[in-house]
């Protein structure tokens, strides 16, 4: 598969740190943003490039040349004039592979290209696009989708939006050929993104299916975009401290799984509409120190009010967008929602019989642990389940991991669950102060 990077930003925003060569070249602990980038591909066995240049195009050119000596074959395309995000894929058509990666040249990433790739051709898609929740979505755009997940609307930062999924464009794309055959431009300078992509989404009419040939792969690996200078220091203290390694799926991640009423949001009986969520004081915070401390953070709930038929799926949905979008204006984000809509009694009124089965993922059972588990490469014994029930404790226990209550009272002795002294604190915050952030001066 080849890749293709857009290489020809100015940069502009983020001019205070260079403003003498092209915006890809800018260095990061003493290496240019491109070589980061072009070290991840070969280590993904991604090593044919073709860099798209523009703006002192030369400067790149004359540091990696053919490739050779970073290990791969690069070519180059300059633009004479700029040709948006997408032009110049339609000018270097014939030397694409019939799916073709597509990188924006400004970008730090570590990804493990293989399940990316994957993913795309399970899909038959057109367009892969990567996504991942990041702590400002208020100000980005944002993708949502459907239950396999299609991409059905592209919120981009002017749209109106309030309660939405926090679901960001990264900036790493797979295309098909075909999509650039079957779209065809009315001039030669292409927004990928608003020409190409979101009137594809839009086409719900069309005869062909155009619609659902758009795909959002999420993920929680490290990507993150250098246009500004607070966003570059950002970035270099991650090189540093080795987050950008880490956080790629091909290593062990640490993680820890919130439990989400009485944890993350305010007991106010069983939660129906997002009317009733309301954050806990202190937790959005608390699960912001748990991202920027290089954790996944990710729900693990019980829902058994699917089963008794006291709220719907799109209810839930609904509340969990609330709870993603509260968490983002303070910066904070969850890095996936795993629930159990079953409930094993009978009797209620209205309720599903459908759900009304002795499931595995029902807390304290670990089903919700392990699917987590599978599907990010997780630690187990090095990852943490808090929350403020005793199934919590059961959960964490018979998923091998470790296990925090939390207890206003913060005195209960749990000395009994599991033959396991099990740490009480009286909240979220006060674990990750006192766990968390002392694992990451440590």
């Amino acid at each position: 598969m080849k890749t293709v990077i857009m290489a020809g930003g100015k940069g502009t925003r983020i001019a205070s740190v260079a403003q003498d060569i092209p915006k890809p070249m800018i260095p990061l602990c003493g290496k240019p943003i491109l070589e980061y980038q072009i070290e991840c591909l070969k280590r993904n066995s991604l090593t044919d490039i073709i860099m798209v240049v523009g703006h002192l195009g030369h400067i790149i050119k004359e540091h990696f040349g053919d490739g050779s000596k970073f290990g791969c074959t690069v070519s180059y395309y300059t633009e004479t004039e700029p040709l948006g995000t997408a032009g110049a894929l339609y000018k270097i058509a014939e030397d694409l592979s019939d799916d073709f990666l597509l990188i924006h040249g400004d970008i730090i990433f570590d990804v493990d290209f293989s399940r990316f790739i994957e993913f795309h051709r399970e899909h038959k898609a057109w367009a892969t696009l990567a996504v991942h929740p990041n702590s400002h979505p208020y100000d980005s755009a944002l993708l949502v989708t459907g239950t396999d997940k299609q991409v059905i609307q592209w919120i981009n930062k002017e749209d109106p939006r309030r309660y939405y999924k926090n679901q960001v464009n990264a900036g790493l794309h797979i295309l098909s050929k075909t999509l650039l055959s079957a779209v065809k431009p009315s001039s030669e300078k292409v927004d990928l993104d608003r020409d190409i992509l979101k009137p594809l989404i839009h086409d719900t009419e069309s005869s062909a299916g155009n619609a659902g040939k758009i795909y959002a792969y999420p993920t929680p690996e490290y990507i993150k975009d250098m246009g500004t200078p607070d966003r570059y220091a950002q970035v270099s203290s991650d090189i540093e401290n080795g987050m950008v390694r880490r956080r790629n799926l091909s290593v062990k991640q640490r993680a820890v799984f919130l439990d989400r009423d009485g944890t993350i949001n305010k007991l106010n009986g069983f939660v129906t509409k997002p009317e009733g969520f309301e954050l806990i004081d202190g937790a959005a915070e608390a699960i912001r120190k748990i991202n920027s401390a290089g954790y996944l953070a990710i729900v693990i709930t019980n829902q058994p009010v699917i089963a008794r038929g006291e709220a719907s799926l799109e209810d839930l949905d609904l509340i969990h967008r609330k709870m993603e979008t509260e968490l983002g204006k303070a910066g904070a984000y969850i890095d996936d929602i795993f629930f159990c809509p079953h409930h094993p009694d009978k009797g209620f009124a209205g309720e599903r019989p459908e759900y009304k089965i002795d499931c595995e993922c029902r807390k304290p059972k670990p089903g919700m642990i392990l699917q987590a588990a599978g599907k990010y490469n997780i630690d187990l014994a090095q990852s943490y389940i808090v929350g403020d029930d005793k199934r919590d404790v059961g959960a964490a226990l018979n998923a091998g991991c470790k296990a925090v209550l939390l207890k206003e009272t913060a005195h209960e002795d749990m000395n009994s669950i599991g033959g396991k002294k099990i740490p009480v604190f009286a909240a979220l915050a006060d674990f990750v102060a006192t766990v968390i952030e002392e694992k990451k001066k440590g």
